[in-house]
């Protein structure tokens, strides 16, 4: 391992998080109220002895507010989770939502209908909004990269460098060595020796992902870098790279222009050195 390389990997940040990186409420917030007309009638179980009679007076009512029932176990609909039946019958989660039967074998089989009986929850809105957090935190890992972006524009913003943000490869049809692919660089820049086509992004954590962007970005780095008028820009942070550090050095080794939120300053120096065009 190099100096260089051994001074890089020390200059990576423990964390990139702002405040609004932890929970996105307005998300949150959407996604109950989609659901909160079902919510409150389902709340009319709430409390009830006999919850094979109110399940069924429910469904003769309205069989669609038992549609939202998966959210009750922290199950997005989306994931179209499936379970095993009673018959030993693998079976998506949705079809105990059909008939009022297996509504109620849902609830028993779940845990809830004693959480209905013993009135654990008050109201089913404000107990899906604390789930909607929960699940909320899966998401995390993407504001992570969003916020790599955020800071990156902030250092730009602040010393006064001109970019575009989300360019497709379209725009560059000279650049015939990235295929038919289309691919959309985070940020670019041009000045009169070069335009820089920048990818950024921040990793906690490890994980494979890790080694595929490491992978990716060495791939495409000498395809674009072979044109004199293109360089490719790889700008990372995140000491989830600890974890994949063998990786970050061959990137590091094959990626001439790879930066960290520290040494982004060189970048900019060099760029304002080349003198910074707007386009």
């Amino acid at each position: 391992m190099s100096e260089q390389f051994k001074i890089f990997l020390s200059q990576l940040s423990e964390t990139n998080a702002t405040l609004d990186y932890f929970t996105d409420f307005k998300k949150i917030k959407s996604n109950v109220n989609k659901i909160a007309i079902k919510l409150n009638q389902l709340n009319y179980l709430i409390g009830k002895e006999d919850l094979n009679k109110a399940v069924y007076e429910l469904y003769e009512e309205n069989p669609k507010v038992f549609e939202v029932l998966d959210i009750l176990i922290a199950i997005r609909k989306n994931k179209r989770a499936k379970t095993f039946n009673n018959k030993g019958e693998i079976i998506l989660l949705d079809t105990y939502f059909e008939t009022p039967e297996l509504v109620l074998e849902f609830i028993e089989e779940t845990g809830l209908a004693e959480v209905f009986k013993n009135k654990d929850i008050s109201n089913l809105v404000d107990y899906v909004f604390g789930i909607e957090v929960g699940l909320d935190t899966n998401a995390r890992k993407n504001r992570g990269g969003d916020n790599m972006s955020k800071a990156v524009s902030l250092i730009f913003n602040k010393a006064g460098v001109f970019y575009k943000k989300e360019v497709n490869n379209t725009i560059f049809p000279e650049i015939i060595s990235l295929g038919a692919d289309v691919k959309r660089f985070d940020f670019v820049i041009k000045t009169k020796k070069k335009t820089y086509l920048i990818e950024t992004n921040y990793y906690n954590g490890g994980g494979s992902k890790l080694n595929e962007t490491a992978r990716a970005y060495s791939d495409v780095a000498p395809k674009i870098n072979q044109y004199p008028n293109y360089e490719f820009v790889w700008i990372t942070d995140g000491q989830g790279w600890f974890s994949a550090k063998n990786k970050l050095e061959e990137a590091y080794n094959i990626i001439p222009s790879l930066y960290n939120l520290i040494t982004l300053e060189d970048f900019i120096k060099k760029i304002q050195e080349e003198e910074i065009l707007e386009f």
